[in-house]
């Protein structure tokens, strides 16, 4: 029987440990609400404070008292919708049919790419009404506005939303909605919970012992070459095991956390969330902003998208209850 339990460097959930693709993370996963609106949102990351709320899980034996929770602030001004795109489902996936872009479209977007000038307004549109009947799916391109937030940039990101409900209820919101600004009020109400999706922080190139935590080695061996380093690296053939820790690309990686709670949406006009001198490294939230319970990955000013949650919590709560919101010593 062996002598000491010693579990394994490093949690295999998380493989390959590369560098995401992108800065701004992918959502792979819609949960349609059956309702047309769009199934997900996106804000700027401002910084962490702690709030002091009514515990309201009946199962917790502070249930009715006052509880403290660190909490995540996130500028979410609107989203400006810029195309409508229509998709068809085939063997090899979804495919897109049609697509209709919005007359007028900010000059911001030339700092992303160049808008689309093959075709006009009306034959876009003739096109999409030509396959209606093949739509399994709509999607919306949208567009954030960071000049309306205190982030301190002007390019904007551009990425895609699903729209829930049925594709031609869905296909008549989107039209509806072609050009013009959604709210986060539109999108989640206070109480309920989201999945946030965003690329972590980047540390670089990391050694074994920060990276899986392997076990530093004694100094006292004058034939062993290193001891921040692992002692074997298993068996090598027919190849050495991928799950060997070895250094590496730490950090910069796309991460999904569940179901958190949002605790509050307000905007800045009515409600200041700013502490005196502004949010390190942010500056000045100057738009609508959601509270969350918990922390959210990644650092200040990176984009974080929030989603309705794939794994739904079964218990309904009310509305939460705060009693106090602290921004002292507020930061990242």
């Amino acid at each position: 029987m062996v002598k000491d339990h010693r579990p394994r460097r490093g949690s295999m959930a998380y493989y390959p440990r590369k560098r995401a693709r992108s800065i701004v993370a992918r959502v792979r996963t819609w949960v349609d609400v059956g309702r047309p609106q769009l199934l997900g949102f996106a804000g700027y990351k401002v910084g962490t404070l702690h709030v002091v709320r009514l515990e309201d899980n009946p199962n917790s034996p502070l249930y009715g008292q006052e509880v403290s929770k660190v909490a995540t602030v996130i500028e979410v001004p609107p989203l400006l919708v810029l195309a409508v795109r229509a998709y068809e489902r085939t063997p090899y996936g979804l495919k897109s049919i049609a697509e209709v872009w919005a007359s007028e479209l900010p000059k911001d977007l030339e700092r992303v790419f160049t808008p689309p000038k093959e075709s006009t307004r009306q034959e876009q549109e003739r096109k999409l009404s030509e396959v209606r009947d093949r739509i399994s799916e709509v999607r919306v391109i949208v567009a954030t506005q960071p000049r309306k937030a205190g982030v301190g940039k002007k390019k904007p990101e551009v990425f895609e939303v699903k729209v829930g409900g049925s594709p031609q209820e869905a296909l008549s919101y989107a039209l509806g909605v072609l050009g013009k600004e959604v709210s986060v009020t539109e999108v989640f109400e206070v109480g309920q919970y989201v999945d946030v999706i965003s690329v972590t922080k980047g540390k670089g190139f990391s050694g074994v012992v920060k990276r899986f935590g392997v076990k530093i080695l004694p100094r006292w061996h004058k034939h062993r070459k290193g001891h921040r380093r692992i002692g074997s690296v298993g068996p090598q053939a027919p190849a050495i095991m991928f799950t060997t820790p070895f250094a590496g690309q730490l950090g910069f990686h796309q991460r999904t956390e569940y179901n958190k709670r949002i605790l509050k949406i307000a905007d800045v006009q009515a409600e200041n969330i700013n502490p005196p001198g502004g949010w390190p490294h942010y500056g000045l939230v100057r738009s609508t902003y959601v509270i969350v319970e918990g922390t959210v990955p990644g650092p200040v000013k990176r984009l974080v998208k929030l989603r309705f949650p794939v794994r739904p919590r079964r218990e309904k709560r009310e509305a939460p209850k705060l009693v106090f919101i602290s921004t002292q010593g507020a930061g990242g």
